[in-house]
């Protein structure tokens, strides 16, 4: 099957200022990139013509059938409307630059990588991006830049769809009572959609720091006679003041499976993303089909018109956060008494002001005009961070460079994967639109074979580079924290660079990226590519894109156990090689990986040392916790009693001075290192005190089951949920709020699950929206797939006509426009 459409020309100018704007921030003209295969002509519909079908299965899941790219788009807007229209309409109003003008701008709303984001920022920053028409002018690009006309079709439809439904239903009779009858709901438009795919691109950079662009601001004037006073800085920074990729919150794990690792010998795949229960990065699952064209089922994120993660009939695929950046700060040398003046090559170049205005709603309801001002240079926007260290003074400041600010091409690489009918097409889908924006991709096909690859766009910065550019007190403070390069902005030959198959210049090219083809594994669980399958490590890669030689996180050392014990068939289930069974099962075992390792220590521990001095200075008793630990059955179950205990333990070895481990990490074993507790260590000693006070202090039994204290509020019903804290070592990661009643509310974690298994007669595939499909309150799918969460259930996925047709519940709705 050929996957790349060639290019189209729309014949839409993109605004001047802007292209050339683009064109600076590629550093130079377009390079080669892969070749794309011709395409064979694809049906568009006709002007202003739309015909889908919807057929909902159990659960809501809508099952879109058409005949051209618009319709398909059209039925999924409908379908999509249906179950969770507020969700995306509050999006709209978000990069619209109009929370404050709805919403107030005092108010703040949750950040997609945890936190908030006062609307006001975040106003300013959407708007400054609108301003500059940025979104409009990679639209207009001509494929691989811009979007392709199929792609075009699909949004023209989901546009029309959406709006259909709003139109049929009015905002004064929406079901959601959320935003019924709101001014904030109105009709999209397509432009509100690629300013929401724009949005997503930026996720892993430039909105992760949306903050810190908003309060970059030029320094005063010193009073006379002073002079500048330079940053004081410690010899090292403390942990998790610079965040890494792994640090900004969102997670998952895949397993890939190849003929070796499958007992019918061909591919199987298992996703597990961990994205929030909440908000914008909300999945919404789907099937879609254009005969002879498409033929897709899994999931997206809100508004995408096309599936992020799931399978066709010859391949499937999930994603994992990868560990590259997606940016670098660069540091300027700024002119004296000019702050917004800085030395490039010698020559001054002057930062240029962007004004930006938006409306904000006053206590008394009458909307006022808020003005900001950001300053850009020829790298992107000032930005200050952290604070007290890239900071913005009279000597320094620091612009912030995104490559996937001229990203567009995300849209096109999922339809090409959509269509990919094995892993060799997968990797050419990858290699030609290069739009992956911050996502390692675990998939495997029906002929057996198992493929990795860190694909996402990463910053041309070379170890080399870094070598000679990253060398100010403040960079190489940063470095050594979190490899983070903060480049010198004072020359050009410190410049991202580029390669010659690379889509556009300032990024790696394909052939510089890490990928891995195996018949019998590979594993992913957001750390880097290094380890995807430790039979046959990833070496050689720059630094930017990920660690080599070091430690993996519990949870990555738990996802290849738990596949290297069901193909050696030393785990507790039947036989050798996975099953679709065996994978579902082993998705939530709830093994409690940090519990493995250490909890016999601790009790020893316990025993040894019946009173404790805990961190704030009390003596505490523990006596009582040594049973419990002792009796606790090693998982994160709904049952298991001593669980929470353990996590308060977990949480408070993390920051441990020189790691809580007796056995320190070893190259040459890295799935069995680190391990063993140092119970002579005082801060090992101190949290297990620590952990038994605050459950008395919260007056919480220490032998209180997980199931008990962690539950999901749907409507009046309080549903009890299974997992645990990334911290623990679970691969059912279920990251949760703490809430003043001290029980846990899910924030990120385990979201769409999907297994998939390639059988002679096609796929077969189970999956789970943990949270359920509707975000309705009144919808009778807002709490369905939840209570299966909490019981371990899953869904068919239905994929053939057959199994559509033979659905108990199945509804049909026709449309027609």
């Amino acid at each position: 099957m050929n996957l790349i459409p060639e290019p189209r020309l729309r014949g839409r100018a993109a605004p001047l200022a802007v292209l050339l704007l683009l064109t600076a921030c590629d550093g130079g003209n377009a390079a080669s990139v892969v070749p794309a295969p011709s395409l064979p002509a694809v049906k568009l519909a006709e002007t202003g013509g739309f015909s889908a079908t919807i057929r909902r299965t159990s659960h809501g899941i809508p099952h879109v059938l058409a005949g051209d790219y618009a319709s398909l788009g059209y039925g999924y807007g409908y379908a999509f409307a249906q179950d969770n229209l507020c969700e995306l309409a509050e999006v709209v109003v978000t990069v619209s630059a109009e929370r404050s003008r709805y919403f107030g701008s005092d108010a703040a709303y949750p950040a997609t990588l945890g936190g908030t984001i006062n609307n006001l920022k975040s106003d300013f920053f959407y708007q400054s991006i609108n301003d500059a028409g940025t979104v409009e002018a990679l639209v207009a690009q001509q494929p691989p830049r811009g979007p392709s006309e199929e792609m075009r079709e699909l949004v023209r439809g989901y546009t029309a769809g959406f709006n259909r439904y709003l139109r049929e239903t009015g905002v004064d009779g929406l079901p959601d009572p959320r935003c019924r009858g709101a001014a904030w709901v109105r009709p999209l438009t397509e432009k509100d959609l690629y300013r929401r795919y724009y949005q997503l691109g930026l996720l892993a950079s430039s909105t992760a720091f949306l903050a810190n662009i908003a309060d970059a601001q030029p320094p005063g004037p010193l009073p006379d006679g002073a002079l500048p006073v330079p940053v004081t800085l410690p010899d090292v920074l403390p942990a998790g003041t610079i965040p890494t990729p792994k640090d900004l919150g969102l997670g998952s794990n895949a397993i890939g499976l190849g003929r070796e690792g499958t007992r019918n010998g061909r591919g199987m795949v298992l996703g597990n993303p961990h994205f929030p229960w909440q908000g914008s990065e909300r999945f919404y699952q789907v099937h879609l089909t254009l005969p002879g064209q498409l033929d897709v089922s899994g999931a997206s994120l809100l508004g995408v018109p096309v599936v992020l993660i799931g399978h066709n009939a010859h391949l499937a695929w999930s994603h994992t956060v990868s560990t590259g950046f997606r940016f670098t700060p660069y540091e300027l040398k700024l002119v004296p008494g000019s702050p917004t003046s800085y030395v490039y090559d010698g020559q001054i170049q002057q930062m240029t002001p962007r004004p930006t205005t938006v409306l904000a709603r006053k206590a008394d309801g009458t909307l006022e005009p808020r003005s900001h001002t950001f300053y850009w240079t020829r790298f992107g926007p000032m930005f200050e961070f952290p604070d007290g260290y890239m900071t913005w003074n009279q000597l320094t400041g620091y612009a912030f460079r995104d490559v996937n600010a001229t990203n567009f091409r995300i849209l096109d690489q999922y339809l090409a994967m959509n269509r990919a009918s094995s892993v060799d097409e997968l990797r050419q889908a990858q290699d030609y639109w290069q739009g992956i924006p911050w996502v390692n991709t675990v998939a495997a096909d029906d002929q057996g074979r198992a493929f990795y690859a860190d694909s996402a766009i990463v910053p041309h910065v070379t170890d080399e580079k870094v070598a000679r550019c990253v060398v100010s007190p403040v960079a190489l403070l940063v470095y050594q924290s979190a490899h983070l390069p903060v480049l010198d902005g004072t020359r050009s030959d410190c410049e991202w660079g580029s390669d010659a198959d690379a889509v556009l210049p300032g990024m790696f090219g394909p052939g510089r990226m890490p990928h891995l083809v195996r018949a019998d594994y590979v594993e992913n669980s957001n750390d880097s590519y290094w380890l995807s399958n430790p039979a046959q490590p990833l070496t050689g890669y720059d630094r930017i894109i990920g660690d080599e030689n070091t430690a993996r996180s519990l949870r990555t050392r738990l996802g290849l156990k738990l596949v290297q014990g069901r193909l050696a068939g030393t785990d507790g289930l039947e036989g050798q090689r996975f099953t679709l069974e065996q994978l579902q099962t082993v998705m939530f075992n709830n093994r409690n990986h940090s519990g493995e390792l250490l909890r016999d220590s601790a009790v020893a521990l316990c025993k040894r040392n019946p009173f404790i001095v805990a961190e704030d200075g009390r003596l505490v008793d523990v006596r009582a916790a040594c049973p419990v630990l002792e009796k606790w059955n090693l998982r994160g179950d709904l049952d298991s009693a001593g669980g929470l205990l353990w996590r308060l333990f977990m949480i408070r070895l993390v920051p441990v001075t020189g790691g809580p481990y007796l056995v320190p990490f070893l190259p040459t074993d890295p799935v069995n290192t680190p391990r063993g507790l140092n119970t002579l260590h005082p801060q090992v000693v101190q949290a297990l005190g620590g952990a038994v006070q605050v459950m008395r202090d919260r007056g919480l039994p220490l032998d209180v089951a997980l199931g008990t204290v962690q539950h999901v509020p749907r409507n009046e019903a309080r549903i009890p949920y299974h997992g645990c804290y990334d911290a623990e070592g679970c691969f059912n990661q279920m990251g949760g709020l703490l809430l003043p009643d001290y029980t846990y509310r899910p924030s990120l974690g385990t979201s769409f699950v999907m297994a998939v298994s390639f059988t002679d007669a096609g796929p077969v595939g189970r999956s789970l929206l943990a949270y359920s499909q509707s975000s309705n309150p009144a919808s009778p799918y807002f709490a369905d797939q939840t209570w299966m969460f909490s019981r371990k259930q899953w869904v068919d996925m239905r994929f053939t006509e057959a199994d559509i047709a033979s659905d108990p519940e199945l509804s049909v709705t026709m449309l027609q426009e």
